[in-house]
């Protein structure tokens, strides 16, 4: 039985405000209009901030270990993973929120670094309207030992894909960290993820990549086109100032999506379900 156990069915409820200061960032930061109506998805990942003193943050810039999340000590970094969405409803500037999140699974298991933790919360977003989405967020805990990023093959072609590149610099990273309250230092100090982390330079945030895909997939499906689910999973870091390829193919009714490096390696996984 892990040490942990005692922390699956906790829950939390918190409350927030749809800012439109926040939306306008995040449009500038992604360089696109601002909504008027209806929020583009994943966009709702700006709220909810936990902003601590310096006194309450850990060495690598997020809140310290405990509270509602497991305290899981012995593994020094902490990541995400992936996650898994259904869109029900909307949300709008000037939105009231309230998401309600619940310890799903605590899971020990060893890979390529040694061992792993992983946590999965899910999360209920409710706006005045109803409910907005359900989420399952999937968080990994490791050592520092091993190698931050492995090498790994290109991905097979996709002749057929509709592709897209964005250029994730070290501003634009700054500029997501800062929208999304998002302390962690590997996002923007260089000196610190690569002489303590060991990565070759900044690492792009999985959920900036996420976010450019979901927006690619709609792309691609056309005007007045909705998700209906949205799933993505990390497969290996992306570093900051090297262009990110967005790739997109239909499959009947869904859109297999991935981001992929200069080298051709797979560094996000996503799949879109469209309504």
């Amino acid at each position: 039985m892990m040490p942990y156990q005692d922390y699956l069915g906790r829950t939390e409820t918190r409350e927030d405000r749809v800012d439109r200061r926040l939306v306008e960032g995040l449009a500038a930061t992604l360089s696109r209009p601002v909504p008027e109506g209806a929020l583009p998805p994943l966009w709702h990942w700006m709220l909810f901030q936990d902003w601590r003193p310096a006194s309450g943050l850990g060495p690598d810039g997020h809140p310290e270990r405990g509270g509602f999340l497991p305290p899981v000590h012995h593994l020094e970094r902490r990541m995400w993973a992936g996650g898994r969405l259904s869109f029900l409803g909307d949300l709008r500037t000037g939105d009231q929120v309230r998401r309600t999140s619940t310890i799903l699974r605590i899971e020990s298991k060893t890979g390529g670094s040694g061992e792993l933790v992983f946590v999965t919360v899910k999360h209920g977003l409710e706006g005045p309207r109803g409910p907005v989405l359900e989420e399952e967020h999937d968080i990994v805990y490791r050592g520092a030992g091993g190698t931050a990023v492995r090498a790994a093959p290109p991905a097979p072609d996709w002749p057929d894909a509709r592709r897209a590149l964005v250029m994730p610099d070290s501003v634009l990273l700054f500029r997501y960290s800062a929208l999304t309250g998002n302390g962690h230092r590997i996002h923007y100090d260089h000196p610190y993820v690569t002489q303590v982390e060991g990565y070759p330079g900044l690492v792009v945030h999985g959920p900036l990549q996420a976010t450019w895909l979901a927006q690619h997939a709609l792309d691609v499906a056309g005007e007045g086109a909705r998700l209906a689910r949205f799933r993505f999973r990390g497969q290996r870091p992306a570093i900051g100032g090297d262009p990110l390829t967005l790739m997109a193919r239909r499959e009947e009714s869904r859109i297999l999506l991935e981001t992929r490096d200069p080298s051709g390696a797979t560094c996000l996984a996503a799949e879109a379900e469209l309504v």
